[in-house]
């Protein structure tokens, strides 16, 4: 047995801790990579996971504030296909809070930021995204538990490798966070703030008992509270806040606020996990004393939701005095990731509002796990000491254990079991007969006893191998009524007595040599051995025969391949065709235009409609009235003649509506040029800031088309070519418009192709300075995420109106859009880089935000830290969705509050993902739209 190959799970008792230390019962505090147990500051008792075989351990060192346990070690896991789990004891019934941190801190002197996945049992919980080693990311969840035991699972790394630093359970009291749909929705805690906080310090445990995290206002994460209203005062009080319930925030958290003494409070909230439903509440308490004829009334204002806006908080009468927590809020509302919010005092009200603390978390549906997770864990059960047996989470989800394989349905169900050579003793488990869904069992080269059980209730079967163990008894009958089977070993056992006739009689691969008290009827035998030996030498024959075809035609495709590029490269006279698979397949190659025809066309040349360092372009017109755009190389330029043989080889093997048409080329007295489709409406360079009056600007929603139109063309560079293209001078000026104002990706002079996914490296980087990705320039190493930089920048210039590189329009000390766009973005002000010919009322700051923030992931400084494009394409998707479904409700808000908010914020609600209307979700009481106190 590969012990590598295994995964590894971890058992850890709740009532640990229970016996020496006053924290409540049911805390697990796991150091991961951890070599002993100690107690922190906090007064928290931490166990190290030392005694794991799986995973390694590592130490780092960041120089922060951060305590001990996140700042020294972790525990890291192979970047394969498989799920590493611990799995925890829990009381069923309870509710529990897990949280799961993670500090890079370049543990892998790799400074490759890792993502990963992480799930409690079946259910996708968060991808863990590192975009900064000295970080810590944290993740929690509230749920309810229905089972002794819950997994933590990190599996599916995409960069990187999984590693964890901590991970924390915490028994909440019983009547905490209850909601109604707990049984098939966890809670997965995206905000949990204390407003007024004295220091950047949470509040948690021990002033907390139940160790929540209530994080500081003062917090200075990117984007984290900004936009807060002129006129916010903090104030705090000593004097106990009388909290109720311990499901409350905790008194520390209650003796600190925020007063709109201007009349209002306003912020602008990151809600992670979000756009989806969630559960969300305030909390407030009167914590001045106020004079008897002073009152403070006010109402919370959600733009774009007037239904949601119109109840008032009282706290005098809400709270019933002074000190006193009052908690309203909403346990099913639809929210965005950008959350624009606002509390308004009501007109006879003499206080401006009051808040002390906010909690939100998003609703995440519970996954059911695979069928067969009982049945399969039956069967582990049998071999506790053997490590295959105790692999964490469910069976199949997220990804299978490394003995199994599952369909891929909703509810998955194992169709193969592979435990050949395990030393497997005893007899078959007979579970094994249970999983329906069967279409594999290899048990052979083990150490079975006993008769082969019945698999009747297996109909899928069709390969069964229980060759060379020790199995006795005879060959039961009811094999022979599995419709699928096709493949029987049963050789080398101890099997006696008859074979069933209609095993014998089936079309099958059955072998039962080696059984020498095992018969068929007359001369069977003989017969069987001369069935499968023709079959197996047939079989071979015909499979080498085919293999040898297809790399005789793949060879001839090769060649071919080969000397039409050496023709391309070493003789740039007379081409007649330039081919490739692709255009071989559709019967189609690039056109060779004749100079008479170009010069007929162009009327020799006479309309300029564009220039670059590869020469100019002409307008055209065809005998049969097509317009054509004529791109001549500069007659001086070597690398433009290798661009221009690039150029053509490329675009004869691509097709794609968002990628401008090729139409062929031209080679004649010495003279190079590539013939592609008339886009009418110019460059999108053109349109932000050239030629096109300021005040005839395209509008918000037609520069999001457009970037999809254009993400769309990189997409399928990158994922729809094998080998994927890399552009390499992604660019506004590269980005034309047709008739009809869409996109389309042009000039492939500089592209390059991928092979294998590796890197490439150029002894001279190309690009154009400004959109140019800084770790290519750098490392000479060229991948697909340097088109998503470039990309980057151009959704920054979308918003904009601002050119990539700039002397006057972005300050001292700042010459580049990303500098600039990013200073403005981090301190929360995205009104200080919108274009202002982009009047306020014809966008959704919702979906500004949501381009921001992707356009500042595109331009990460390693592209590891960036998305895919197709992770940016389904982002202005989002956003086009958002300012639709905006455009219907924009100028719709009648509050006079709302109206203001309106004007700074559109809270669209992104999704749209209504509980009541999509199948397996819960549904919506009417009471929601009015807030209720927990």
């Amino acid at each position: 047995m590969v012990r590598s190959s295994l995964l590894w799970c971890l058992l850890v008792s709740t009532c640990l801790f229970t016996s020496s230390s006053a924290q409540a019962p049911g805390f697990v505090s796991l150091d991961c990579g951890g070599a002993e147990l100690f107690t922190d500051e906090l007064g928290l008792k931490w166990t190290p996971d030392d005694h794991l075989i799986y995973g390694e351990t590592a130490n780092i060192s960041v120089s922060n504030e951060t305590r001990t346990q996140y700042t020294t070690t972790l525990r890291h896991f192979p970047a394969d296909s498989r799920k590493y789990c611990y799995t925890l004891n829990v009381t069923s019934r309870n509710r529990y809070l897990v949280r799961a941190t993670f500090l890079y801190g370049n543990f892998d002197n790799n400074n490759v930021y890792p993502k990963f996945d992480i799930s409690l049992g079946p259910t996708h919980w968060a991808t863990i995204v590192i975009s900064d080693a000295s970080i810590v990311e944290v993740e929690e969840m509230i749920f309810l538990a229905l089972s002794p035991t819950i997994s933590v699972c990190l599996s599916n790394a995409t960069t990187g490798q999984p590693f964890i630093s901590t991970l924390e359970l915490r028994q909440l009291n019983g009547s905490m966070y209850y909601t109604q749909f707990e049984d098939r929705f966890y809670l997965s805690v995206s905000a949990r703030i204390n407003f007024g906080a004295d220091s950047e310090a949470p509040v948690r445990y021990p002033d907390d008992p139940y160790d929540r995290i209530w994080e500081s206002d003062l917090l200075k994460k990117a984007n984290y509270l900004v936009d807060v209203a002129d006129g916010t005062m903090r104030v705090s009080t000593a004097m106990p806040v009388d909290t109720a319930s311990n499901d409350r925030p905790p008194q520390k958290v209650m003796q600190t606020a925020v007063v709109g003494t201007n009349g209002s409070l306003t912020y602008r909230l990151n809600l992670d996990g979000f756009p989806g439903f969630g559960w969300a509440f305030t909390y407030f308490a009167e914590i001045e004393d106020l004079a008897a004829d002073e009152s403070r009334k006010f109402r919370l204002v959600l733009p774009g939701q007037p239904d949601l806006s119109k109840a008032i908080v009282n706290i005098k009468e809400n709270a019933q005095g002074p000190y006193r927590v009052y908690e309203p809020g909403y346990p099913n509302i639809s929210l965005p990731f950008v959350l624009s919010f606002r509390f308004a005092k009501t007109a006879d009200s003499s206080k401006g509002p009051i808040l002390n603390a906010l909690e939100v978390s998003k609703y995440v549906q519970k996954s059911d796990g695979s069928l067969d997770a009982t049945v399969i864990a039956d069967v582990a059960s049998l071999y506790p000491s053997a490590e295959w047996a105790e692999e964490g989470g469910d069976p199949c989800l997220p990804s299978p254990w490394s003995w199994l394989e599952c369909n891929t349905d909703t509810q998955p169900r194992i169709v193969t079991v592979k435990l050949s050579r395990m030393n497997l003793t005893g007899n078959i488990p007979s579970d094994l007969g249970k999983l329906t869904g069967l279409v594999e069992l290899w048990l052979d080269g083990n150490s079975f006893t006993g008769p082969i059980p019945d698999f009747s209730r297996c109909p899928n079967l069709q390969i069964i191998h229980l060759e060379s163990n020790q199995l006795a008894g005879g060959l039961p009958s009811s094999l022979a009524k599995l419709p699928n089977l096709r493949e029987l070993y049963v050789q080398d056992n101890l099997l006696s007595g008859t074979i069933p006739s209609g095993l014998l009689s089936k079309d099958l691969n059955f072998n039962y040599s080696g059984n020498i008290n095992l018969r068929g009827s007359g001369d069977k035998r003989k017969q069987l051995g001369v069935i499968i030996g023709s079959s197996v030498g047939a079989t071979v024959l015909l499979i080498a025969t085919i293999v040898s075809c297809i790399f005789m035609c793949k060879g001839k495709k090769e060649m071919k391949k080969k000397k039409a590029s050496a023709e391309l490269i070493n003789h740039p006279l007379p081409i007649q065709r330039v081919a490739s698979s692709l255009s071989d397949a559709h019967g189609e190659a690039a056109h060779c235009f004749t100079l008479s025809e170009i010069e007929e066309a162009t009327k020799k040349f006479e309309k300029r409609i564009g220039s670059g360092g590869f020469g100019i372009v002409y307008y055209g017109k065809m005998k049969d009235g097509k317009e054509i755009a004529v791109k001549v190389l500069a007659s001086n330029s070597y690398q433009g003649k290798r661009e221009f043989t690039n150029e053509v080889t490329l675009l004869s093997r691509i097709h794609h509506r968002n990628l401008v048409q090729f139409l062929g080329y031209c080679q004649e007295d010495g003279r190079n040029m590539l013939v592609y489709e008339y886009m009418h409406n110019g460059t999108l360079k053109e349109h932000l800031y050239g030629v096109v009056p300021r005040d005839r600007r395209i509008g918000w929603i037609k520069r999001l088309e457009i970037a999809e139109d254009a993400a769309r063309g990189i997409e399928y560079l990158h994922t729809g070519c094998v080998p994927a293209i890399i552009h390499r001078d992604l660019k506004t000026s590269n980005i034309l418009l047709d008739k009809h104002m869409r996109a389309k990706v042009s000039d492939f002079g500089l592209s390059k192709l991928a092979v294998d996914g590796t890197s490439h490296v150029s002894s001279i980087v190309r690009g154009t300075v400004g959109y140019l990705d800084p770790e290519y320039y750098i490392s000479q190493q060229l991948t697909e995420k340097s088109d998503v930089y470039s990309f980057g920048v151009i959704l920054l210039e979308l918003m904009s109106g601002q050119e990539a590189i700039s002397n006057e329009s972005f300050g001292v000390n700042c010459r580049n859009i990303v500098q600039w766009a990013k200073m403005h973005i981090d301190n929360g002000d995205i009104r200080g880089i919108i274009d202002p010919a982009l009047a306020e009322d014809e966008y959704s700051l919702q979906s500004m935000w949501k381009i921001a923030e992707k356009a500042l992931l595109c331009v990460k400084p390693h592209g590891s830290m960036r998305p895919s494009m197709s992770e940016v394409l389904k982002d202005i998707q989002d956003a086009i969705r958002i300012e639709k479904e905006t455009s219907e409700t924009r100028g719709g808000v009648s509050d006079e509050f709302s109206r203001s908010s309106a004007q700074s914020s559109s809270m669209n609600m992104m999704g749209m993902m209504d509980l009541a209307g999509t199948e397996n979700f819960v549904s919506i009481d009417d009471s929601v739209l009015h807030p209720t106190p927990r």
